[in-house]
């Protein structure tokens, strides 16, 4: 079992959202999605993260740039930062992703695309509304759902059970519920444990 605690305002994420599917409908391996709000996680226990963004390392930032282009280019996606709009404030996305529950995958695609494809604010629900008749959701229902307490507790307590379990941002991904993960890069490696688990099942 793979859990992925994801938040769709990260461009890793949605590298790694990507990239995760394959790789365990090949192996025969569960993903467990559990929407989480990376905000909340920096707050809590990783505020350096805003520390870098007020000053970045020029030489890193646009490394860092090309890295991610890198990334794009090999999983076949469009990915740019956002020229208007960046950090996205996600919390209404992540909460429709808790509504949505199994059903999420579509939605939190079309999230993914919308803002670090085409540029459009998640955050508005206007553009929710166009992602919900995109992938076939009653964007009325949506709307009503988000707002439901269950749903916004369920999301807190997604993000509050990543921080204790170790996590520091998104995506931030368990093998076997102990064996902890974090990154894009870390798929090859995500791999590997998925394997030896199979060959010490058989």
């Amino acid at each position: 079992m793979i859990e992925f605690f994801f938040d769709c305002s990260s461009p890793w994420t949605y590298l790694a959202f990507h990239n995760i599917q394959p790789l365990a409908k090949a192996l025969g391996a569960e993903i467990i999605w559990r929407p989480i709000l990376v905000g909340g996680i920096f707050n809590t226990v990783n505020p350096s993260v805003y520390a870098q963004r007020e000053t970045p390392v020029p030489l890193k930032a646009r490394y860092m740039k090309k890295d991610l282009a890198d990334w794009a280019r090999s999983a076949g996606l469009s990915i740019k930062m956002p020229p208007t709009v960046f950090p996205v404030n996600s919390v209404k996305a992540m909460r429709g992703c808790i509504w949505l529950g199994k059903d999420m995958v579509p939605f939190a695609t079309a999230a993914f695309e919308t803002y670090w494809g085409d540029d459009k604010d998640i955050s508005q629900d206007a553009v929710l509304a166009e992602i919900c008749r995109k992938v076939g959701i009653d964007e009325q229902k949506f709307i009503a759902g988000i707002s439901e307490q269950g749903i916004k507790d369920q999301l807190k307590a997604n993000t509050e059970e990543v921080v204790a379990r170790g996590g520091f941002g998104s995506p931030t991904i368990f093998v076997g519920k102990t064996d902890m993960y974090f990154g894009n890069d870390r798929l090859p490696l995500i791999r590997e444990a998925l394997l030896r688990r199979k060959a010490s099942a058989a």
